[in-house]
């Protein structure tokens, strides 16, 4: 994956003071890249069927320089995505924040499934191939489109709120 351009998001409120040319502050994609793999929770947002949002807590992981996640093929994510497949992944800490924005695409190559299930073993514990095979589960990976990252730790939070459009 080639990196990422990196800028300013439209915050007018905040931005006004701060120049749009300047990259001051603002986040290196490894900053985000590390804070997506390292997340063991991940708010995902979905679009009903009537337009009206749903968001979940999903666990996942960051390879390939996507998002991957499991669930179930009768839940209301699934189901979601099955009608809209946009899709926003948040990490789980709000005070470095990460969220992408993205289509989930549905993998349905087991050979992949079984690479994906040894890093989610390694990080979450568990067997989740039987699981997966077992059940017909869902397997989506969601490619970022535009990410955004805020750093409340940062000397100058509004200097590091940063977007990346791939």
């Amino acid at each position: 994956m080639s990196e990422p351009v990196r800028s300013r998001p439209h915050w007018p409120d905040a931005m006004a003071k701060v120049s749009a040319e300047s990259s001051e502050g603002l986040k290196d994609w490894g900053w985000a890249a590390a804070r997506l793999e390292k997340s063991h929770n991940y708010w995902i947002a979905t679009s009903r069927a009537t337009g009206g949002a749903h968001l979940m807590v999903v666990w996942g992981i960051w390879w390939q320089g996507a998002f991957w996640f499991t669930t179930g093929p009768r839940t209301r994510k699934a189901r979601n995505l099955a009608l809209e497949a946009h899709c926003v992944i948040g990490t789980e800490k709000a005070d470095e924040a990460v969220i992408l924005e993205g289509q989930a695409v549905e993998v349905r190559d087991r050979e992949q499934w079984k690479e994906l299930a040894a890093i989610y073993d390694r990080k979450y514990g568990g067997d989740l191939y039987p699981l997966l095979a077992s059940c017909d589960g869902n397997v989506y990976r969601v490619e970022p489109q535009v990410a955004f990252a805020q750093d409340e730790h940062a000397a100058d939070f509004v200097k590091s709120a940063t977007r990346w459009k791939f």
